[in-house]
């Protein structure tokens, strides 16, 4: 069976070893007589995968002892209120602030305004969310709890290169970041990060598990609305089993960790193997994008997403044919959002170079026709 290139945004393609593993699981892992899914979360076989999972995603990312790996529900919408609620009382006042570039941390910063003072301290609303205001521009303000940031915007394909640092900009709030849709594709510098949070249906598995990672001095200061579940230091406490977690999305997320942990790009392994991979593959597109009298992409070229790659047609009205046609040549989900219109490639992880390759000699034979 020849499979089809899907660049759907989320829930988005999977690498078929995970799912090949996974069907050959699915009566039956590992001689237990059960499917993962009918599996007791407290049962020796499933503590086991959660154990193992967590194991491996501190190793491809280098978390730090001090931090606390949670796998959580609700994916980022649900993050966008749990978050503050866990972080607004950090200090008097439950002030937030926001770095909005773009869909996503804009609900982030609308939510937040529920539970305290929520300000966007620097926008990218003037570029139409093409650019990243300059850090030196941030109006940051004294006492705050936490800075949010989403790091890697999936809708405008806007992604932070480099995380800032803000105890060099004089903050000494911790700095959040909603890294949904670039997990795992990159490394994280945690020196700069206090909480970092993401949906799973990008690079981890499917949509119902939420990776939280959390410096563990800012456990302890939720809001008294805050439900139990949703509370960073309970979570912790009972090793992400104070409520059944979502046991078959967390194992497939460990099969996940443990496809990245095998790949290889030349001497790179792991992470750096994938982070390689995705820089070749985002520039190819961008490459053709931008030597195209057809397609255009509208991002500054400083904080283009490696990602989510989004890029119009010049004439709209040839959007339906462009869909059409790349359909019946196994190219799925380029429709852009709605929100934006025109079109839009996600180069997850999981997406093989061969599948951007063919991406490019459509959009190529296309143009060529339409001229």
């Amino acid at each position: 069976m020849t499979r089809p290139y899907n660049f759907s945004a989320g829930p988005a393609v999977m690498p078929e070893a995970v799912l090949r593993q996974a069907a050959a699981d699915m009566l039956d892992w590992h001689g237990s007589g059960m499917s993962v899914m009918e599996m007791s979360h407290r049962g020796k076989e499933f503590i086991a995968i959660c154990e193992q999972a967590e194991a491996d995603v501190r190793e491809l990312l280098a978390i730090p002892a001090h931090f606390k790996v949670l796998f959580m529900q609700g994916g980022g919408l649900a993050a966008n209120a749990i978050v503050p609620m866990n972080l607004a009382a950090l200090k008097p006042g439950a002030m937030m602030d926001f770095i909005v570039t773009g869909s996503w941390s804009q609900k982030s910063a609308k939510e937040a305004q529920k539970y305290g003072s929520a300000a966007v301290a620097a926008s990218g609303a003037d570029s139409g969310y093409t650019a990243i205001p300059a850090a030196s521009g941030w109006q940051l303000r004294d006492g705050t709890s936490y800075v949010h940031l989403c790091s890697n915007e999936t809708i405008h394909g806007v992604e932070f290169q480099q995380l800032p640092d803000l105890k060099a900009m004089g903050c000494d709030a911790p700095l959040v970041i909603d890294f949904s849709s670039h997990v795992l594709s990159r490394s994280v510098d945690w020196s700069r990060v206090g909480l970092a949070f993401g949906g799973a249906q990008k690079n981890i598995g499917p949509a119902g598990v939420t990776l939280v990672v959390v410096r563990e001095d800012l456990l302890g200061h939720a809001l008294p609305i805050c439900p139990s579940v949703f509370d960073y230091r309970t979570v912790a406490e009972h090793a992400s089993m104070v409520n059944t977690p979502p046991t078959y999305g967390i194992y497939i997320a460990g099969l996940t960790f443990q496809w990245v942990k095998a790949q290889r790009t030349g001497e790179l392994t792991g992470v750096a193997a994938i982070e390689a991979r995705n820089l070749a593959k985002a520039q190819w597109l961008y490459d053709f994008i931008d030597g195209s009298q057809l397609y255009v992409n509208p991002v500054d070229p400083a904080c283009r997403s490696r990602m989510n790659i989004p890029f119009q047609l010049r004439d709209p009205a040839r959007n339906d044919a462009f869909l059409s046609q790349a359909k019946a040549h196994g190219l799925l989900q380029l429709k852009g959002h709605q929100s934006v219109g025109g079109m839009r490639a996600s180069l997850y992880n999981a997406m093989p170079v061969e599948g951007v390759h063919a991406l490019v000699d459509f959009m190529r034979t296309f143009e060529q026709t339409q001229a």
